[in-house]
């Protein structure tokens, strides 16, 4: 169980958000913390911690305007900190290995390969192929419906038809090297985790899981721990003292 930090850009400018209220229309989101510093001063400071696998987030599609001086700023970040950082937004076979170079360690995937509300099995060998699979992680973050989780798209403002399962965690296992999961319903909330989520995330062996979503005290990085019995390693975002919350990021650190 590890700590993995994170750094998410939207609009230009490191933010911590509500994740289920971001839109494309007019880049709109609810903010819950707006940074003063730009990322490469939070990729510094986690390298500087021995912090590794954080994951630095464009949060703008390529359409929008400010999708321009939001790369910047991740590029800021992983050149920064080379290889000790994941980057996510927008990620294709195409344009995957531009981020390697410029540092990241992995590239994060979900709409390239979750599409139209299926899985799009040629771009997953696709990616594959372009970067290998040890440089992959597959974003499988979700939402609940009708009882079940359901994988969400495009910065999880769309459902898919494709069910978060163990088989398809075993089966989606063969292109990537690690999964990232956000509980979108309670993301950017801190109001506890989605507890079956974590006990249905943790049964998986094969790949490490970074899990997201509630964890809002101290209390709740406890439950956390049960709950997952140590197997899933976890990112705290806008209730990290760091972005105005009330976890002491020195307290997160241990895990490390």
């Amino acid at each position: 169980m590890r700590f993995r930090p994170c750094i998410d850009i939207h609009n230009g400018t490191v933010k911590q958000i509500v994740g289920g209220s971001l839109t494309d229309k007019d880049d709109q989101a609810v903010e819950n913390y707006q940074a003063a510093q730009d990322a490469d001063y939070f990729a510094r400071m986690y390298q500087k911690d021995g912090l590794k696998g954080g994951h630095v987030i464009l949060l703008n599609p390529p359409s929008s305007e400010y999708y321009t001086k939001t790369k910047k700023q991740a590029m800021r970040a992983l050149a920064a900190y080379p290889q000790g950082l994941q980057a996510g937004g927008g990620i294709t076979s195409d344009n995957a290995e531009e981020y390697l170079r410029s540092g990241a360690s992995h590239v994060i995937v979900t709409s390239y390969v979750f599409r139209d509300g299926i899985i799009h099995w040629e771009n997953m060998e696709s990616l594959r192929r372009a970067v290998g699979k040890e440089h992959v992680v597959i974003d499988l973050s979700c939402r609940k419906r009708d009882g079940d989780y359901y994988i969400v798209t495009n910065r999880w403002q769309t459902f898919t038809e494709v069910k978060l399962t163990q088989a398809l965690l075993t089966e989606i296992s063969e292109y990537c090297d690690e999964f990232l999961v956000h509980g979108v319903d309670v993301e950017g909330k801190a109001a506890g985790v989605e507890e079956e989520l974590v006990k249905l995330l943790s049964r998986h062996k094969k790949n490490v899981i970074t899990y997201a979503g509630g964890i809002g005290s101290l209390d709740d990085l406890e439950r956390f721990r049960i709950l997952s019995e140590g197997r899933l390693d976890f990112t705290i975002g806008s209730a990290l003292s760091l972005f105005g919350g009330e976890i002491p990021y020195e307290e997160a650190c241990r895990f490390r």
